[in-house]
């Protein structure tokens, strides 16, 4: 390969960028409206637009990514994580266009991406797993029916989704017909597909991956373990290498079971292996990732392998360098720098980013995907970067991670930076009285001190505006930043920047939007009666869904209509 199209934005685009030039090919950055001059467009060697807002329109749109890959001359094209990496159908199209899919094959895709074949594959390889459903359930009946025959808690899992999307954990019998239909809106979200299945779910237990990297002449290698129990919403917090507190009993059943699963799929390329762990020491295969992870960098750093690279050499038709792991080289965490207000129940915050300074020392390391200036769309997911530390044990990593978030400091919109620092003077995650930390720690053991962060400014008008103007006789499309023509007077502000300051957003019969988003759906009507903590509308913002309750009883009045965009303390609805 010589160029290589990256079908994919922010953090994850700049890292592969990097790794192309490390590589010695060029690489091909695309861009959404909101991303115009996005860091990861100034790292690329070219960028071209999608020319769109939402993400069915950009990242998602294979014909727009293929039609880039053409212009730019691209033979090569790298997915990233989320969007399109998953899908079996982008790596088809890729190959049918005549470029190198750098990922797996569409058929182990196929195969792994379905998580009902995934468990039916793990079962006959022998690695451990949990009761499920023997495929995609087809109402909320077959639900209820297995929550009846196996208890609660229960987990309703997209059959063709990963990363949180489309998976809901049920405890209570009367939440399975929302939970259900939840997850079932953010399958077709997220992934285009809506079928769900339903497993076990063990309680409090820790989540924990094996790195997987595979060569095109069957060469498969487990680089490692990961811990990724600290979770909010499904979606990981902090992760860390190799996964501490296992017995050698616990780690190489999970190696085995990696390494198995991947060979029986025929699997080339980097991978992820799930499992969950149980308190009482039960291990359950919960999914592959057939992709890149956020969080692989905490085992480039303790496996000495740079994994991007490692996947552009394999999709090159090269051999990997080594038959089994290197041997673990201290210890790493990966704290995950999100847009999010720790303070507010880890809402997120889009926004412009005022102040980004990052920190550096021995064992810090830090992939962005912005900078000061850089806008955190609500198109998007939240993530803005990613601190990683290193240290030669788990007590020094713990020590050097300190120090780096305490210099890190981000301004203009929240972050999580409070719940990183807090974290680390747990005794739970410290190891103090023994590792205490799940997946549901957050939402049950945290302590969550921490105050309201402060709202960021609407950022008013679109991002990129376009118009057709003659240049030499010949009609030339052109795009002018939003924020330019504004400052020029050519486009006053409008959208979040005016609805923001409605009048009485404040007053006391008013239901404001706790964040900027799309109100999805009300789950009342115009003029019902509703009790205090009742849920009445349904709000999503960087993919993830949020239920607005009512702050009072009284009757409903309606203000903001199903499908709009709407900003921090837009008010919704009026309550008499």
């Amino acid at each position: 390969m010589k160029t290589v199209l990256i079908a994919n934005r922010g953090e994850i685009a700049v890292r592969i960028a990097r790794a192309c030039r490390d590589y010695g090919v060029k690489s091909v950055a695309v861009y959404a409206d909101a991303d115009f001059g996005a860091l990861h467009t100034r790292t690329a060697d070219e960028a071209y637009a999608l020319e769109g807002e939402r993400p069915a329109d950009t990242y998602l749109n294979i014909d727009r990514l293929l039609d880039v890959a053409r212009r730019s001359g691209a033979d090569a094209v790298h997915p990233g994580y989320g969007f399109l990496s998953e899908s079996a159908a982008f790596a088809r199209a890729v190959i049918a266009a005549g470029l190198t899919w750098i990922g797996p094959s569409p058929e182990a895709i196929d195969l792994l991406g379905d998580k009902v074949q995934a468990r039916r594959l793990a079962l006959k390889v022998g690695a451990p797993l949990v009761q499920g459903t023997p495929g995609p359930v087809s109402d909320v009946s077959e639900v209820l029916d297995f929550a009846r025959q196996h208890g609660l808690p229960i987990a309703i899992k997209a059959a063709f989704g990963g990363g949180g999307r489309g998976l809901k954990v049920v405890w209570k019998h009367e939440d399975i017909e929302e939970m259900y239909a939840s997850a079932v809106r953010e399958a077709i979200t997220a992934f285009g597909r809506g079928e769900c299945f339903v497993e076990q779910f063990l309680d409090r237990p820790r989540h924990i991956e094996a790195q997987v990297i595979a060569d095109q002449h069957g060469q498969i290698v487990v680089l490692g373990t990961r811990d990724c129990s600290l979770q909010r919403r499904n979606q990981k917090l902090v992760e860390e290498a190799p996964a501490p507190f296992l017995d050698e009993a616990q780690r190489e059943r999970i190696h085995r079971a990696a390494h198995d699963i991947c060979a029986a799929a025929g699997y080339s390329g980097a991978g992820t292996v799930e499992f969950l762990l149980s308190q009482d020491g039960r291990i359950s295969f919960l999914e592959v990732n057939t992709r890149l992870q956020v969080e692989h960098p905490v085992t480039e750093e303790t496996a000495g392998v740079d994994l991007v690279v490692e996947q552009l050499r394999v999709a090159d038709g090269l051999p990997l360098g080594y038959t089994q792991a290197p041997a673990p080289r201290g210890h790493a965490f990966e704290f995950r720098i999100n847009a999010e207000d720790v303070g507010r129940g880890f809402l997120p915050t889009p926004g412009r980013i005022t102040a980004f300074d990052a920190p550096s020392g021995p064992g810090v390391r830090v992939d962005s995907g912005v900078e000061a200036g850089s806008v955190v769309s609500g198109q998007f997911d939240s993530l803005m970067a990613k601190l990683i530390v290193t240290g030669a044990t788990r007590q020094q990593a713990l020590a050097r991670a300190r120090r780096a978030l305490a210099e890190f400091g981000i301004e203009g919109v929240s972050s999580v930076l409070p719940f990183h620092r807090a974290v680390l003077e747990h005794a739970d995650f410290t190891g103090r009285d023994g590792f205490a930390v799940h997946t549901r720690w957050i939402e049950t053991d945290f302590a969550n001190a921490t105050p309201p962060g402060e709202r960021p400014q609407p950022l008013g008008g679109p991002a990129l505006e376009r118009t057709e103007i003659e240049i030499d006789g010949r009609r030339v499309r052109l795009g002018l930043p939003g924020a330019l023509l504004a400052r020029l007077g050519q486009l006053a502000p409008t959208g979040a920047a005016a609805s923001a300051s409605t009048p009485g957003a404040g007053s006391d019969d008013a239901v404001s939007a706790p964040m900027a988003g799309r109100l999805l759906a009300w789950r009342v009507g115009e003029g019902d009666s509703v009790a205090e903590g009742q849920p009445i509308a349904t709000l999503e913002a960087m993919k993830m869904e949020m239920q607005v309750v009512a702050p009072r009883a009284g009757r409903i009045a309606c203000v903001a209509a199903a499908g709009v965009e709407v900003a921090a303390g837009q008010v919704l609805a009026r309550i008499s």
